[in-house]
């Protein structure tokens, strides 16, 4: 393994030039804005309608939203708070999605005077939306289905197998379901699954897309006229090095191979594709930077390098042994080395190298280096907390002409006493 560090430039330069109090997380718009820009074409240039609607739960900060918006993505949200941080970047009306389980009636409310596409997870749920709604009922309304046993395209890691799944409508609900919004007032649908998460291989998204086509033509025949399809999420990132990213050539042509297939050469109406990635959108642009505190030597030689981020930070490694690159500044001259890099938390699986794998070959490492843990843009600060008194860290963008501004700034003690009653 080389010892040269892998960061782009940009961003070697600004950690280089700034010294934040860590840990702390940096975005890089440019990166977002490539990402993002490079999915939406790729997907518009298949003969249908498409659109991104971005997974608020992968990086729920204003900022990154109104970055996305720009590049003229939508916004899926599951919760009340999600909804307002997309109306903090001027998401509303169709441009987002809400898509929750369990809900409060207070957010059906909320999602309803935001003029959001409301996607219901259960059938029983039509009473709920309408009983908070005062009777009234919304034009427009989507459900998510679940296949169950009959998708046979083998399960994905992350999300398992359909029918073991807590989301979702199954199949002896769907039609039903559709009717009695009907009857309840709605005049336009849409149907969404989600059946794989951080997926790298395109033939599983193909065939979630050949699964909701071929439910659009079942429900057609049983006078259901289905307007839009969200496939969900789930387009993977290459976290480790051997990984290849997602061939967004062989994704589109592919998607619109299938849509053609099932769709208009059925004659069936033409549908707005919608899809909700977040991750890939964000995952690959974000970097946790932090400082290495100490250098413990265990058995049989044993390095653990102890830095002042912890799981609380970023708990994907220490949770799922989630790969995470791990790049050391200025290692050029250093030994390479098996080490596990750790924080500080009451808890033996506090491992950045993973909770299985534990140790990496990396440069070897001392007290005060600074350590850039890579692909930490989504499902990373979002899923932080505060156990053992741990206080968040700040968030920081990255802008095009190199400027660093501070978009969360870093928690303090006096945020995490504010809510005590003593």
């Amino acid at each position: 393994m080389s010892s040269q560090i892998q960061l782009p430039p940009r961003i070697l330069r600004a950690i280089k030039a700034n010294d934040f109090p860590t840990p702390y997380y940096l975005y890089d718009q440019v990166g977002i804005k490539q990402t993002a820009g490079s999915l939406s074409m790729a997907l518009s240039n298949t003969g249908f309608d498409y659109q991104n609607y971005f997974a608020v739960k992968a990086n729920p900060n204003p900022h990154i939203l109104d970055i996305l918006r720009e590049e003229g993505m939508g916004a899926d949200a599951s919760s009340g708070p999600e909804l307002e941080l997309a109306r903090m970047a001027d998401m509303t009306g169709e441009a987002v999605m809400f898509t929750a389980n369990n809900v409060d009636p207070e957010e059906y409310r909320e999602a309803y005077r935001q003029g959001a596409i409301i996607n219901l997870d259960d059938i029983n749920q039509i009473e709920v939306l309408r009983s908070a709604l005062g009777s009234e009922f919304p034009e427009t309304i989507s459900f998510r289905y679940n296949p169950g046993s009959s998708r046979k395209a083998g399960h994905n890691s992350i999300i398992g197998r359909p029918e073991d799944s807590k989301f979702g409508l199954p199949e002896h609900d769907l039609i039903e379901a559709y009717q009695l919004a009907s009857k309840y007032g709605a005049k336009h649908f849409g149907i969404h699954t989600m059946l794989v998460s951080n997926e790298l291989d395109v033939a599983q998204h193909i065939d979630t897309a050949r699964i909701l086509f071929s439910k659009v033509a079942e429900l057609a025949q049983a006078g259901i006229g289905i307007k839009f399809v969200n496939l969900g999420g789930g387009l993977g990132v290459a976290y480790h090095p051997d990984q290849k990213p997602i061939d967004y050539k062989a994704l589109s042509s592919g998607l619109e191979s299938v849509y053609r297939e099932m769709i208009l050469d059925k004659g069936l109406p033409p549908l707005r594709i919608m899809t909700e990635n977040g991750r890939h959108i964000t995952g690959p642009h974000g970097y946790l930077v932090t400082q290495v505190r100490s250098v413990k030597l265990g058995y049989e030689g044993r390095r653990f390098v102890g830095v002042d981020a912890t799981m609380a930070d970023l708990m994907r490694p220490g949770m799922y042994d989630a790969y995470h690159g791990i790049e050391v500044l200025n290692p050029e001259g250093r030994r390479i080395v098996d080490q596990a890099v750790v924080g500080s938390l009451c808890e033996n699986n506090d491992f950045f190298t993973g909770k299985d794998a534990k140790y990496r070959p990396l440069p070897e490492m001392e007290a005060g280096d600074i350590v850039v843990i890579r692909d930490a843009g989504a499902h990373s600060h979002a899923m932080g907390f505060n156990y053992n008194g741990k206080l968040r860290a700040g968030e920081y963008l990255l802008e095009p002409d190199g400027e660093i501004k501070m978009i969360r700034r870093p928690q303090t003690r006096e945020d995490y006493f504010a809510t005590l009653s003593w």
